[in-house]
């Protein structure tokens, strides 16, 4: 185990280090730059499509098998997970306040980002043997780069199927563990039973039964955690501004050891901020675009402009009021990380509920995770091995989920963040050399003319 975790943390320092720091937030600002800042300045058009996209008609049924709403809940459901809890506080521990900054940075051109992959998405799908509609950057790398760049969409296949396990699924439920370990002495195989069987039974439904809880759970837990979190801020409003000015002053500037604090550099401040952002919403993995690949939809762009919310769903709402949290009381000084550090915030600014919030939060949080994970893996596994791969490959996820409950959390993470990037590195290449495409396509959108899903182009 140890010369597996040396292994993993030097390709960790390697594919974590500047290029991939230049090849997440450069392709985002390009794209971001390409669009004209539009993801941004039609945030309020996003939301609105995503209201109106709760229903289908007849026509758009046909076109996909969940709701343009219920796909984006489905990667939501993926995105919004120990990430926004643990993730965010193991930012601050590592890289300081100023690691929340670059967080937010990730998600601004992160929505650019989100807003291309699920473009390419549906632009680029195929109905399946099953007759299902699939897509993702394994598609829109084969279909839309040509036969030469197979193997970067296998690649990508390949580094999806196998990164489910960490990112979605044993990170999840070690996460749930030590929570419950923590606050009610629950033992940890216990509750990766637990999970296992509740997760069984939605993910052997496959992506309907996916979607439908997804489409059910996510929005409440997401609006109970906001509130509870809006909760702790207004108890202490005073501490805000002081927080605020740490986020923005340390995002530039060194900050020194404090109490069991240790200290970052700026240049932990960016590679933590980055990396943790990218691990909660997933701008840039190419995971997203594969919920959003099955949406009953018969326009890639307005799919894109529902996608991109997620971004800024995930990190610029849900990540900052954890952050602010943590950041308004002493406690991150204290020398403690991840969840703990979260409800150890909470607990001491709502003493006695605080870290239950939070227990509770984390375990929702990352059930649906699993969920959605779940779904990414086993079509990237589907396009490898194919469509009667799939059972075999959710029948492992679901068995390796007890497994994630009682392995070390260390190793754990280490695994996730290395998949993180495998993934993320084909997609990045597929973003830029295809962007032409989404400016395209984006141009003609709002200017009226007709923008068809992949399966409609030969008609």
């Amino acid at each position: 185990m140890e010369t597996l975790t040396s292994l993993l943390s030097a390709i960790e320092g390697v594919v974590w280090g500047p290029l991939m720091l230049v090849l997440l937030l450069g392709v985002g600002l390009y794209l971001q730059a390409g669009l004209k800042l539009m993801p941004i300045r039609k945030l309020g058009m996003g939301f609105s499509l995503l209201w109106k996209g709760r229903t289908t008609t007849k026509e758009e049924e046909s076109e996909g098998e969940v709701s343009p709403f219920n796909a984006l809940m489905t990667s939501l459901s993926a995105t919004i997970g120990t990430g926004n809890i643990a993730g965010v506080a193991t930012a601050i521990f590592l890289g300081g306040p100023g690691a929340v900054f670059w967080m937010w940075i990730t998600a601004l051109v992160g929505m650019a980002t989100k807003f291309a992959e699920a473009v390419l998405a549906v632009r680029y799908r195929e109905v399946d043997e099953a007759g299902d509609h699939v897509g993702g950057p394994m598609f829109y790398i084969r279909n839309g780069l040509g036969r030469k760049w197979a193997w970067l969409g296998f690649a990508f296949a390949f580094f999806g199927a196998v990164a489910a396990f960490g990112i979605g699924n044993t990170v999840q439920s070690n996460s749930v563990a030590d929570g419950l370990a923590e606050s009610i002495n629950m033992p940890h195989w216990l509750t990766g039973i637990i999970i296992m069987v509740l997760a069984g039974a939605v993910i052997l439904g496959g992506i309907k039964r996916i979607a439908k809880v997804a489409g059910k759970l996510v929005p409440i837990m997401a609006v109970a955690y906001i509130l509870c979190g809006l909760l702790a801020l207004l108890i202490n409003i005073d501490q805000i501004g002081s927080a605020l000015g740490m986020i923005f002053g340390h995002a530039f500037t060194p900050i020194s050891a404090a109490g069991g604090f240790a200290g970052a550099a700026v240049a932990k401040a960016i590679q933590f901020g980055v990396a943790r952002g990218v691990f909660s919403n997933e701008a840039g993995l190419g995971s997203a675009p594969i919920a959003h690949a099955a949406a009953q939809t018969k326009n890639p762009v307005r799919q894109g402009l529902i996608a991109m919310l997620g971004t800024f769903i995930d990190t610029i709402v849900v990540c900052s009021i954890t952050a602010l949290a943590i950041l308004t009381t002493t406690e991150w000084t204290s020398g403690e990380t991840g969840a703990a550090l979260t409800a150890l915030a909470f607990n001491a600014t709502l003493p006695g509920i605080g870290q239950y919030v939070v227990t509770f939060s984390l375990a929702v949080f990352a059930f649906t995770t699993i969920l959605g994970w779940a779904f990414y893996g086993e079509k990237c596994f589907e396009f490898l091995f194919g469509v009667g791969s799939i059972k075999i490959y959710r029948v492992v996820y679901i068995l390796a989920i007890l497994a994630g409950a009682v392995a070390p959390l260390n190793f754990v993470w280490l695994m996730a963040s290395v998949f993180n990037a495998m993934m993320a590195i084909p997609n990045l290449i597929a973003l830029a050399l295809l962007s032409p495409v989404v400016f395209k396509l984006t141009n003609d959108y709002f200017a009226g003319k007709d923008v068809l899903p992949g399966e409609d182009l030969n008609r």
